[in-house]
């Protein structure tokens, strides 16, 4: 009998050593616990194997039952625990999101050190889903940093195709690029820049019907467009949406910016422009020319105001306008409140302070 629990001991650690499945040799060991009992069963009294393996059937059979009883115990114990598992994490809060990897602390120690993002606001913008309409010369730079900033989910939506006369302002894409849609080309810059962010590109151009459900997924809005059209598209879908919408515009030597949220007592686009221009006063960047850095200052600014509103840190540009005129070097704010008779927003309620990261 002892060379027998010994086969079966030499069995389980030769298949611990080989990596072979626990059930694997659990079935194994049964196999030889059947054929002795079975030689038990069958053969004589008088046979060597019977007297080998200790003459008598009822230890084998005793010894059995134990090692049954023993597993049985164990699965029942098992299926309890898996159950109080599942019970306990249904009912439990969502737990914070994962820790950063070692390449992930890196790349965003100078965030870190910071005293108004730290580890707690660098974790705010892992988890934060950023949308931004436009991947042209606001959308590109505001894209690329907000990659570079770690923001965990951003998505861009742009019908447009790459052209050469792009790459003056439009520092996301290359001259491979060209024919290639804006999306992809921005999709392939911004996880070069960092593999750890999810981009959703949508190639196709924003329209009512898609906007309320596209704007639902994510939590903060912004608009780098540059038509009229748009522009009041995107703002009374955020409205609708209760979403913050940074927006900006540029035309020559000139930009500006804000932040519009009527939930947070800020005013919306239309607050400020109910009506369109006349045709000829905002000629777009085509008809009227564009330096090339601008762009890239408003969007910077963009991905700035969108860090600062989803970590909560210093002061946002809730009810201000920055302009930028970049042939006189200046840059003054301005103030901007709502309009009671906007026909956009004068029925959303207002809650004071109400930022992604409160």
């Amino acid at each position: 009998m002892g060379f027998v629990l010994f086969l079966m001991a030499a069995l389980w650690g030769l298949g611990w050593v080989m990596k072979t499945p626990a059930r694997a040799r659990l079935v194994m060991i049964g196999l030889v616990y059947l054929a002795v009992v079975l030689a038990h069963l069958v053969l004589p009294e008088t046979a060597e194997l019977r007297r080998a393996t200790g003459g008598d059937v009822r230890p084998w059979l005793v010894l059995g039952g134990v090692a049954a009883l023993v597993f049985g115990y164990m699965r029942v114990v098992g299926r309890l625990r898996k159950r109080h598992q599942s019970a306990t994490e249904a009912t439990a809060p969502d737990q914070p999101s994962p820790a950063f990897r070692e390449a992930e602390l890196n790349r965003y120690a100078r965030h870190i050190v910071l005293r108004e993002i730290g580890g707690a606001g660098q974790k705010k913008l892992k988890a934060a889903k950023v949308l931004v309409i436009g991947a042209g010369g606001l959308g590109s730079p505001a894209l690329l940093y907000l990659a570079a900033a770690g923001v965990g989910t951003i998505g861009v939506i742009d019908d447009d195709l790459v052209d050469g006369s792009n790459l003056q302002r439009q520092i996301i894409h290359r001259d491979e690029m060209i024919n290639t849609p804006k999306v992809f080309s921005a999709q392939a810059a911004m996880t070069g820049l960092n593999p750890f962010i999810t981009v959703r590109p949508y190639h196709r151009r924003l329209t009512e019907e898609i906007a309320d459900d596209l704007f639902s997924e994510y939590d903060l809005i912004l608009d780098g467009t540059d038509n009229f059209d748009t522009r009041y598209l995107v703002n009374r879908a955020a409205v609708a949406a209760g979403k913050p919408l940074i927006s900006a515009a540029i035309t020559q030597w000139e930009g500006q910016i804000s932040l519009y949220h009527p939930a947070s007592g800020a005013p919306c686009f239309e607050c400020l422009f109910p009506n369109r221009p006349a045709a000829g006063l905002a000629p777009s960047c085509a008809e009227a020319g564009v330096i090339a850095p601008l762009p890239g200052v408003l969007g910077a600014m963009m991905a700035v105001e969108a860090i600062k509103e989803i970590t909560g840190a210093g002061t946002g540009l809730r009810g201000r306008m920055l302009i930028h005129d970049a042939l006189y070097a200046e840059t003054r704010p301005v103030r901007i409140t709502r309009r009671a008779d906007c026909a956009c927003c004068n029925s959303v309620q207002t809650t004071p302070d109400l930022a992604l990261s409160k």
